[in-house]
């Protein structure tokens, strides 16, 4: 197995340490993952394709820090083998192909794992389709840096303009104004999502070129990139509007 396919399969689901607590179903040729945040502000999935290195199976992963940590150690070739105990698979043995050392992760009961609610009742539409590009990424990356401990960003569309704006409030804030142009487009109430959240979900996603953010006044966003192998999808409740 490249070490990096996999943690780049797990960079995707886990958004910086965000989410922790995940199940893993591979049918042999497809591994993929559903998650929800401990907020509940944050539903998705993660698919890879042509992905043959983790045998048909499903699997807990209940703390995926510690199984990157244990990942780390070893070299980019790893040899990937799931154990089992009676029906259940218990464990992952990883070895290091070209010096041998070797680690062990030891799985979680599937009933520990927080399951991902379906996607039920969708906006019929969404009024707003916001153009996602390498340029818009990168600001907003380093405009979360800038801005370590605002919590929101809010997308407000009015007069045929949309922009994005990391810290807005009705009083004078430190904040980051990022224009943004629409496929789609209506004049909407200003709508706030969490920052730290869509932050991570584009560093974990920064090789994309564009894609396409939708925004419903319902209080729903949803995001896809589609990058070689690896499909990801994510859905952000709106927070409590600020002042």
């Amino acid at each position: 197995m490249n070490k990096s396919n996999l943690l780049r399969f797990i960079n995707k689901y886990s958004l910086g340490g965000e989410i922790k607590s995940v199940k893993w179903t591979s049918n042999g040729q497809k591994l993929s993952t559903r998650f929800i945040s401990g907020d509940k502000s944050l539903v998705g999935s993660v698919v890879v394709d042509n992905f043959n290195d983790v045998e048909a199976s499903e699997v807990g992963v209940y703390n995926t820090p510690q199984l990157v940590s244990l990942l780390s150690i070893l070299g980019e070739d790893v040899d990937f083998g799931l154990q089992k105990m009676g029906d259940k698979f218990v464990s992952v043995d990883m070895k290091d192909s070209q010096h041998g050392t070797n680690t062990k992760y030891m799985l979680s009961d599937l009933s520990v794992i927080p399951t991902p609610p379906e996607l039920k009742n969708l906006p019929s539409t969404f009024e707003l389709e916001l153009k996602i590009d390498r340029y818009f990424i990168d600001t907003f990356i380093s405009g979360k840096g800038a801005l370590p401990d605002t919590d929101t960003f809010t997308i407000i569309a009015k007069d045929n303009n949309a922009k994005v704006v990391i810290g807005f409030s009705n009083v004078a804030t430190n904040r980051v104004t990022i224009p943004v142009e629409c496929e789609e487009f209506s004049d909407t109430e200003p709508i706030s999502f969490n920052a730290n959240m869509f932050a991570n979900i584009l560093q974990a996603n920064k090789e994309c070129e564009k894609a396409v953010l939708k925004v419903s006044s319902d209080g729903l966003a949803t995001i896809s990139f589609n990058i070689d192998d690896y499909k990801s999808d994510y859905f952000l409740v709106a927070t409590q509007q600020v002042t």
